[in-house]
């Protein structure tokens, strides 16, 4: 046991930020879910639901250009699309969740196709809203919405895999070309893989009555019930839920409203539960978050089969007034996870955040790992290759690959950095035993280092983050948000905040 221990020890250490070289967050910092008692259910005053939340850190990984081990000397599996940086906060209980009222027209209309190319169903859109959002930027979030260039495909006739896959990334898009992106990368300052609930409240991050905001590229995505997308659609009680997006794996996305009897048409229509519920008791402290499961922290839920109508993907197989003979569907709930968070079908890599996701031309995932070819600025970033960079971009793009590398350094001690927990897209079963050994890790490091030993080994891992003046001065002539304002919530910000 205790050679076991200390190779685990040594693989953390190996891990530990001064010798981490590079780590590539993948998902905005913002999440899903409900949250709070928000705004009324398509404007007739039903609550959004009570405590929504994101399931995992969505596509965090190794990645980026100019920095990392493997491919040409550049992030974890080369062509590794990253996103913002991790925050970390001290925050342990829900707060209010206050959604800014609609009071701003887009920037320009929206554009959205939906086409059949094959075996592919393609959208194409130009990222913008057909309803009202909330003012950005604001308080919670510094960006402003500009057109994307968003291009998804997906399975046209969707198969249920042998095994659900967590979401990486973007869920899916909905029918007016915005995609569902539910993930957030705000963390608790301690024992690594307790992710906030982004709609929880706990965390401000700006988000408008359409559970919405902007990331740093100017894309606006929904991270909860899209309220205004809701009332365009006109989804209502007493009928069945439209059809409001497609989820990555081509399964059609539905909301709230389907059939008491998933076989029958001509049955009653109710509003659809999720089967998570609020784990009971207190999480364990020491390390970890103390207090109890509010619905602050991701892992304050857990899957309960049969609690409600639906399964662990948020979904279940039915018929639909537009799969009469009968499909998989996912349902938005008001309860979390309000975006579904685990797939029934294989996803298209399109949806993907971090490193890997590419399929080979068999439809599988390539030898490496790496993404296949994807549409330029699929996601409303420049897709190109470094080397076909113009040399003044090149040399923009290093330089934020390697500002990127030093923000996201793991702390010490930790086994596996969290982004690359999340792009090794584990069974639940394999991130609870990486949780147990982590855990004793944590607990052998204590025993065997003196309280001296432990603070420095604290310290040298905070010495490899630059200081927050030096990110604000940097980021701040990029455009990028300023950590200047106060925090809310007491919460404390190891990177500026670039949702």
């Amino acid at each position: 046991m205790n050679q076991i221990l200390h190779r685990l020890v040594m693989l953390a250490i190996f891990f530990s930020p001064g010798i981490l070289l590079a780590q590539s967050p993948g998902s905005d910092q913002n999440g899903p879910g409900a949250g709070g008692r928000g705004p009324g259910f398509g404007g007739r005053g039903q609550g959004i639901g009570a405590r929504g939340q994101g399931f995992g850190a969505r596509g965090q990984g190794f990645g980026g250009r100019g920095q990392g081990i493997g491919g040409r000397g550049q992030g974890f599996g080369s062509r590794g699309r990253g996103g913002p940086p991790m925050r970390s906060h001290r925050v342990t209980e829900k707060g209010t969740l206050t959604p800014l009222s609609a009071t701003d027209s887009p920037p320009t209309e929206s554009e959205v196709t939906i086409s059949i190319d094959g075996d592919d169903r393609v959208i194409v859109s130009n990222g913008i809203p057909n309803h009202n959002t909330g003012r950005f930027p604001n308080r919670g979030n510094p960006n402003r919405i500009t057109v994307q260039r968003h291009v998804y495909r997906v399975p046209a006739d969707p198969q249920v895999a042998d095994q659900t896959t967590p979401i990486q990334g973007e869920f899916g898009v909905a029918v007016n070309g915005v995609p569902f992106d539910p993930g957030a990368a705000e963390f608790y300052d301690g024992e690594p893989g307790w992710q906030y609930e982004p709609l929880s409240g706990a965390i401000n991050l700006g988000i408008d009555m359409s559970h919405a905001h902007v990331q740093p590229t100017g894309k606006y995505h929904y991270h909860g019930l899209p309220t205004g997308l809701i009332d365009s659609v006109r989804v209502k009680a007493g009928s069945h839920s439209p059809l409001i997006g497609w989820a990555a794996d081509g399964f059609p996305i539905y909301a709230v409203f389907g059939y008491s009897n998933p076989k029958n048409a001509t049955s009653a229509v109710q509003k659809l539960t999720s089967s998570y519920r609020l784990k009971k008791g207190d999480r364990p402290g020491g390390d970890a978050p103390a207090g109890k499961y509010d619905g602050t922290f991701l892992r304050d839920y857990e899957y309960v089969e049969g609690a409600g109508d639906l399964d662990e993907c948020n979904g279940r197989f039915t018929v639909t007034p537009d799969f009469p003979d009968g499909t998989y569907a996912y349902f938005m709930t008001e309860q979390w996870p309000v975006v579904p968070r685990n797939y029934r079908g294989t996803p298209s890599a399109d949806f993907r955040h971090g490193p890997s996701g590419g399929r080979g031309p068999s439809g599988d995932r390539g030898p490496s790992g790496d993404r296949g070819p994807m549409p330029p600025g699929a996601d409303g970033r420049d897709q190109r290759t470094p080397d076909r960079l113009p040399p003044r971009e090149q040399s923009s793009r290093e330089q934020s690959s390697r500002e990127s590398t030093n923000r996201d350094a793991a702390r010490a001690g930790q086994i596996i950095p969290a982004p690359l927990v999340q792009s090794l897209n584990l069974s639940t079963e394999q991130q609870a035993k990486l949780r147990e050994l982590q855990t004793t890790v944590d607990r052998e490091l204590r025993e065997i280092l003196t309280r001296e030993q432990q603070t420095q080994l604290r310290a040298s891992s905070s010495e490899t983050r630059p200081s927050s003046r030096s990110n604000s001065r940097s980021r701040g002539r990029s455009g990028q948000p300023d950590s200047g304002r106060p925090s809310t919530n007491r919460s404390r910000s190891r990177s500026l905040p670039n949702e």
